[in-house]
Protein backbone atom coordinates (compact mmCIF):
# COMPACT_ATOMS: atom_id res chain seq x y z
CA UNK A 1 0.00 0.00 0.00
CA UNK A 2 2.49 2.16 0.80
CA UNK A 3 4.06 2.04 -3.26
CA UNK A 4 0.73 3.09 -3.81
CA UNK A 5 0.82 6.24 -2.08
CA UNK A 6 4.19 6.84 -2.97
CA UNK A 7 2.81 7.00 -6.74
CA UNK A 8 -0.05 8.88 -5.99
CA UNK A 9 2.14 11.90 -4.17
CA UNK A 10 4.60 11.75 -6.98
CA UNK A 11 2.26 12.09 -9.87
CA UNK A 12 0.45 14.51 -8.40
CA UNK A 13 3.92 16.50 -8.29
CA UNK A 14 4.84 15.14 -11.61
CA UNK A 15 1.39 16.15 -13.16
CA UNK A 16 1.79 19.72 -11.25
CA UNK A 17 4.93 20.58 -12.13
CA UNK A 18 5.11 19.01 -15.78
CA UNK A 19 7.71 17.16 -14.46
CA UNK A 20 7.93 13.06 -14.17
CA UNK A 21 8.55 12.93 -10.63
CA UNK A 22 11.40 11.01 -9.64
CA UNK A 23 13.08 13.89 -8.13
CA UNK A 24 10.28 12.96 -4.93
CA UNK A 25 9.62 9.39 -5.88
CA UNK A 26 13.16 8.53 -5.88
CA UNK A 27 13.80 9.40 -1.97
CA UNK A 28 10.44 8.61 -0.88
CA UNK A 29 11.03 4.77 -2.46
CA UNK A 30 14.34 4.66 -0.53
CA UNK A 31 13.52 6.09 2.66
CA UNK A 32 10.14 4.32 3.20
CA UNK A 33 10.90 1.29 1.48
CA UNK A 34 13.79 0.50 1.94
CA UNK A 35 15.72 0.21 -1.38
CA UNK A 36 19.00 0.44 -3.07
CA UNK A 37 19.59 3.84 -4.67
CA UNK A 38 20.21 2.43 -8.13
CA UNK A 39 17.12 0.28 -7.87
CA UNK A 40 15.08 3.62 -6.53
CA UNK A 41 16.14 5.50 -9.99
CA UNK A 42 15.57 2.43 -12.55
CA UNK A 43 12.19 1.81 -10.83
CA UNK A 44 11.41 5.78 -10.78
CA UNK A 45 12.44 5.66 -14.77
CA UNK A 46 9.68 2.65 -15.34
CA UNK A 47 7.05 4.47 -13.68
CA UNK A 48 7.98 8.46 -14.91
CA UNK A 49 6.79 6.92 -18.24
CA UNK A 50 3.51 6.54 -16.96
CA UNK A 51 3.62 9.97 -15.32
CA UNK A 52 4.43 11.50 -18.78
CA UNK A 53 1.83 9.76 -20.54
CA UNK A 54 -1.06 10.37 -18.14
CA UNK A 55 0.09 13.87 -17.62
CA UNK A 56 0.86 14.34 -21.35
CA UNK A 57 -3.15 13.12 -21.80
CA UNK A 58 -4.17 15.43 -19.20
CA UNK A 59 -2.43 18.75 -20.48
CA UNK A 60 -4.07 17.54 -24.31
CA UNK A 61 -7.37 17.50 -22.57
CA UNK A 62 -6.86 21.32 -22.16
CA UNK A 63 -5.37 21.58 -25.87
CA UNK A 64 -1.76 22.33 -23.99
CA UNK A 65 0.58 19.98 -25.41
CA UNK A 66 2.59 20.77 -28.99
CA UNK A 67 3.24 17.51 -30.27
CA UNK A 68 5.41 18.73 -33.02
CA UNK A 69 7.55 20.18 -30.26
CA UNK A 70 7.37 17.33 -28.40
CA UNK A 71 8.94 15.39 -31.09
CA UNK A 72 11.78 17.73 -31.93
CA UNK A 73 12.47 17.58 -28.14
CA UNK A 74 12.58 14.08 -27.65
CA UNK A 75 15.03 13.56 -31.23
CA UNK A 76 17.60 15.95 -29.51
CA UNK A 77 17.57 13.90 -26.30
CA UNK A 78 18.17 10.91 -27.82
CA UNK A 79 21.24 11.86 -29.80
CA UNK A 80 22.49 12.66 -26.57
CA UNK A 81 21.18 10.69 -23.61
CA UNK A 82 23.94 7.78 -23.73
CA UNK A 83 27.00 10.46 -23.82
CA UNK A 84 25.75 11.58 -20.64
CA UNK A 85 26.03 8.55 -19.60
CA UNK A 86 29.25 7.67 -20.41
CA UNK A 87 30.51 11.12 -19.01
CA UNK A 88 29.13 10.23 -15.40
CA UNK A 89 31.20 7.52 -14.89
CA UNK A 90 34.49 9.68 -15.56
CA UNK A 91 33.57 12.84 -13.46
CA UNK A 92 33.35 12.69 -9.87
CA UNK A 93 29.93 12.62 -8.21
CA UNK A 94 30.03 15.78 -5.74
CA UNK A 95 31.06 17.52 -8.68
CA UNK A 96 28.32 16.78 -10.87
CA UNK A 97 25.72 17.26 -8.22
CA UNK A 98 26.98 20.54 -7.31
CA UNK A 99 26.63 22.00 -10.74
CA UNK A 100 23.55 20.33 -11.65
CA UNK A 101 22.10 22.17 -8.68
CA UNK A 102 23.48 25.22 -9.75
CA UNK A 103 22.08 24.92 -12.97
CA UNK A 104 18.75 24.60 -11.87
CA UNK A 105 19.25 27.36 -9.29
CA UNK A 106 20.45 29.78 -12.06
CA UNK A 107 17.33 28.46 -14.54
CA UNK A 108 14.91 28.99 -11.75
CA UNK A 109 16.62 32.66 -11.67
CA UNK A 110 15.84 33.15 -15.29
CA UNK A 111 12.35 31.66 -15.05
CA UNK A 112 11.42 34.66 -12.52
CA UNK A 113 12.83 37.18 -14.49
CA UNK A 114 11.54 36.13 -18.10
CA UNK A 115 8.58 39.49 -17.79
CA UNK A 116 11.97 41.44 -17.65
CA UNK A 117 13.48 39.42 -20.42
CA UNK A 118 11.34 41.11 -23.07
CA UNK A 119 13.23 39.61 -25.81
CA UNK A 120 12.98 36.56 -24.33
CA UNK A 121 9.34 36.24 -24.01
CA UNK A 122 8.22 36.88 -27.69
CA UNK A 123 7.68 33.15 -29.72
CA UNK A 124 9.78 32.31 -32.21
CA UNK A 125 8.85 30.40 -35.04
CA UNK A 126 10.81 28.86 -38.44
CA UNK A 127 14.31 27.20 -38.21
CA UNK A 128 15.17 28.94 -35.27
CA UNK A 129 12.04 27.80 -33.00
CA UNK A 130 13.38 23.96 -34.32
CA UNK A 131 17.05 25.06 -33.24
CA UNK A 132 16.09 26.19 -29.86
CA UNK A 133 13.87 23.02 -29.36
CA UNK A 134 16.51 20.43 -30.33
CA UNK A 135 19.53 21.91 -28.41
CA UNK A 136 16.66 21.70 -25.55
CA UNK A 137 16.38 18.37 -26.23
CA UNK A 138 20.26 17.69 -26.68
CA UNK A 139 20.68 19.15 -23.13
CA UNK A 140 17.96 17.49 -21.24
CA UNK A 141 19.23 14.42 -22.66
CA UNK A 142 22.83 14.39 -21.87
CA UNK A 143 21.88 15.80 -18.49
CA UNK A 144 19.43 12.58 -18.02
CA UNK A 145 22.30 10.68 -18.69
CA UNK A 146 24.70 12.46 -16.23
CA UNK A 147 22.49 12.95 -13.63
CA UNK A 148 19.76 10.20 -13.61
CA UNK A 149 16.88 12.77 -13.87
CA UNK A 150 14.21 12.50 -16.92
CA UNK A 151 14.65 16.57 -17.29
CA UNK A 152 11.50 17.25 -17.95
CA UNK A 153 12.49 20.91 -15.76
CA UNK A 154 15.27 21.62 -18.12
CA UNK A 155 12.84 21.15 -21.21
CA UNK A 156 10.78 23.43 -20.05
CA UNK A 157 12.80 26.15 -19.09
CA UNK A 158 14.04 26.02 -22.98
CA UNK A 159 10.46 26.10 -24.40
CA UNK A 160 9.57 29.20 -22.10
CA UNK A 161 12.23 31.36 -22.00
CA UNK A 162 13.89 30.80 -25.56
CA UNK A 163 10.91 29.93 -27.77
CA UNK A 164 8.17 31.91 -26.10
CA UNK A 165 5.78 28.87 -24.96
CA UNK A 166 3.61 29.31 -22.44
CA UNK A 167 4.16 27.55 -19.06
CA UNK A 168 1.36 25.48 -19.29
CA UNK A 169 2.15 24.13 -22.70
CA UNK A 170 5.51 24.13 -22.05
CA UNK A 171 4.85 21.62 -19.17
CA UNK A 172 2.46 19.74 -21.47
CA UNK A 173 4.80 18.32 -24.11
CA UNK A 174 8.09 18.07 -21.70
CA UNK A 175 5.70 15.39 -20.32
CA UNK A 176 4.85 14.02 -23.76
CA UNK A 177 8.90 14.19 -24.90
CA UNK A 178 10.23 12.96 -21.87
CA UNK A 179 8.42 9.40 -22.65
CA UNK A 180 10.61 8.13 -25.21
CA UNK A 181 13.59 9.33 -23.10
CA UNK A 182 12.52 7.57 -19.79
CA UNK A 183 11.83 4.40 -21.80
CA UNK A 184 15.07 3.90 -22.97
CA UNK A 185 16.95 4.70 -19.35
CA UNK A 186 14.03 1.88 -17.89
CA UNK A 187 14.42 -0.56 -20.80
CA UNK A 188 18.81 -0.48 -19.73
CA UNK A 189 17.85 -0.42 -16.07
CA UNK A 190 15.14 -3.35 -16.81
CA UNK A 191 17.95 -5.48 -18.19
CA UNK A 192 20.62 -4.94 -15.47
CA UNK A 193 18.54 -5.88 -12.91
CA UNK A 194 17.89 -2.66 -11.37
CA UNK A 195 14.16 -1.97 -11.05
CA UNK A 196 12.17 -3.48 -8.09
CA UNK A 197 9.04 -5.60 -9.94
CA UNK A 198 7.10 -6.07 -7.08
CA UNK A 199 6.27 -2.93 -6.55
CA UNK A 200 5.03 -1.83 -10.10
CA UNK A 201 1.82 -3.17 -9.09
CA UNK A 202 0.89 -0.72 -6.57
CA UNK A 203 2.82 2.18 -8.04
CA UNK A 204 2.33 3.08 -11.12
CA UNK A 205 -2.19 3.24 -10.28
CA UNK A 206 -1.52 5.51 -8.05
CA UNK A 207 1.03 7.40 -10.34
CA UNK A 208 -1.74 7.91 -13.16
CA UNK A 209 -4.61 9.34 -10.59
CA UNK A 210 -1.93 11.70 -9.20
CA UNK A 211 -0.66 12.45 -12.61
CA UNK A 212 -4.02 13.33 -13.95
CA UNK A 213 -5.00 15.27 -10.88
CA UNK A 214 -1.56 17.40 -10.43
CA UNK A 215 -2.51 18.04 -14.50
CA UNK A 216 -5.80 19.00 -13.98
CA UNK A 217 -5.18 21.33 -11.30
CA UNK A 218 -1.68 22.82 -13.25
CA UNK A 219 -3.86 23.56 -16.73
CA UNK A 220 -6.62 25.72 -14.67
CA UNK A 221 -3.55 27.63 -12.61
CA UNK A 222 -3.13 31.43 -13.73
CA UNK A 223 -0.18 30.97 -15.80
CA UNK A 224 2.16 33.25 -13.27
CA UNK A 225 0.96 31.37 -10.13
CA UNK A 226 2.03 28.17 -12.01
CA UNK A 227 5.44 30.01 -13.26
CA UNK A 228 5.83 30.61 -9.81
CA UNK A 229 5.50 27.23 -7.98
CA UNK A 230 7.59 25.55 -10.68
CA UNK A 231 10.72 28.28 -10.19
CA UNK A 232 10.25 27.23 -6.25
CA UNK A 233 10.62 23.56 -6.59
CA UNK A 234 13.80 24.17 -9.03
CA UNK A 235 15.38 26.13 -6.25
CA UNK A 236 14.43 23.38 -3.72
CA UNK A 237 15.66 21.12 -6.05
CA UNK A 238 18.59 22.51 -6.97
CA UNK A 239 19.47 22.92 -2.77
CA UNK A 240 19.09 19.44 -2.33
CA UNK A 241 21.61 18.39 -5.02
CA UNK A 242 23.91 20.96 -3.60
CA UNK A 243 23.61 19.58 0.08
CA UNK A 244 22.75 15.87 -0.69
CA UNK A 245 24.14 13.21 -2.26
CA UNK A 246 22.19 11.62 -5.65
CA UNK A 247 22.35 8.98 -7.78
CA UNK A 248 24.22 9.02 -10.94
CA UNK A 249 23.56 6.50 -13.48
CA UNK A 250 26.35 3.72 -13.95
CA UNK A 251 25.03 2.61 -17.10
CA UNK A 252 22.41 2.82 -20.19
Amino acid sequence: MVNFWIGLVSGWFGGMMGMGGGVLMIPLMSGLMRLPQHVCHGTSLVAVAFTGLAGAATYAYFAHVDYSAAAVLAAGAFCTVRAGARVCRTLPEPNLRRAFGLFLIFVSLLLLAKPWLLNLSVPTWGWFRVSVLLAGGAVTGFLSGLMGVAGGAVMIVFMVLLAGFDQQTAQGSALLAAVPVSVLGAHAHWRLGSVEKAVLPGLIPGILVGTVAGGWIAANLAEPVLQLLFAAVLIGTGIRYLQRPVAVCKEE
